[in-house]
């Protein structure tokens, strides 16, 4: 829908046309300059907070200030678009340069299944492991439940054919809303990420705790290796440790980050049983 038939309904309908506008002007700018980055996130073991399982590559934008945009505030807009899988292919395209450059690295990029398929993404994947055979086996994608279970033929194909390159897949925001456990057999994820709202205050929240349980026993009975997302305070750390989560993410253990943690001191990765 255009700006203009936007404009034609509701202030509110125009006020989110311009917004939407804006922000595809922005990311349209960030792409031509290709002022796109990635941003680190540790996802640590829950039985040793200090040893880092792999990291996670957040996709950052620049506006035209120089400021770091994150992916929240944009993806949303672009993600149906075309500009959508140009941020999948950079994203996959910084993540293997990445992996390229510190071998003991293990990275996870998220990615839209939109943009299976396209031929630029995969030609990124396939000069990576041109250049370095063992990025496939370091490398994980990270599909959202949401997005995975829409379109579930065309997620189970691609997971099989990029599997049989080493390739491991993370289900993302697992529990958010669209949970259909039957499509599990099908699938074959390696890793599942709890959604943040499962993890919030679950030593004292007894709902969070029963939910939280019946997630991990779903994901051990599929062989699923679990993290944690959005742990805050060490209580929920020291539950989620004691309820069998494999591993953990959240502020907590620390933000995303542009500058590469690896380059600053802390460890790049500790081999874990799912690579």
């Amino acid at each position: 829908m255009s700006f203009d038939q936007h404009s034609a309904g509701s202030p509110l309908s125009a006020a989110i046309a311009q917004r939407d506008s804006q922000t595809l002007d922005m990311v349209r700018r960030a792409l031509r300059k290709r002022d796109v980055l990635l941003a680190y996130q540790p996802i640590v073991k829950s039985a040793d907070a200090s040893v880092v399982a792999f990291y996670e590559g957040l996709i950052r934008v620049l506006d035209d200030t120089g400021r770091i945009i994150p992916a929240k505030e944009f993806i949303e807009t672009v993600e149906p678009r075309e500009e959508g899988r140009m941020i999948d292919c950079l994203a996959v395209e910084l993540g293997i340069k990445s992996l390229i450059q510190e071998p003991r690295l293990r990275l996870s990029i998220n990615m839209s299944p939109r943009s299976i398929g396209h031929p630029l993404w995969e030609l990124a994947l396939e000069r990576g492991l041109f250049r370095d055979p063992t990025v496939g086996e370091r490398l994980i994608i990270e599909i959202t439940e949401s997005s995975a279970l829409l379109m579930p033929d065309l997620v189970a194909d691609f997971m099989a054919r990029m599997q049989r390159r080493g390739i491991s897949f993370a289900l993302d925001d697992f529990g958010a809303g669209y949970t259909a456990f039957r499509h599990f057999r099908d699938f074959y994820f390696d890793i599942v990420k709890i959604d943040t709202s499962f993890a919030r205050h679950i030593d004292v929240d007894s709902d969070n705790q029963v939910l939280m349980q019946a997630l991990v026993s779903i994901a051990q009975q599929f062989d699923m290796f679990t993290v944690a997302e959005g742990v805050e305070a060490i209580e929920e750390a020291e539950y989620l440790a004691e309820a069998g989560i494999d591993c953990l993410q959240g502020y907590l253990f620390g933000v995303p980050a542009v500058a590469k943690p690896w380059e600053l001191g802390r460890g790049p990765v500790q081999r874990s049983h799912f690579g």
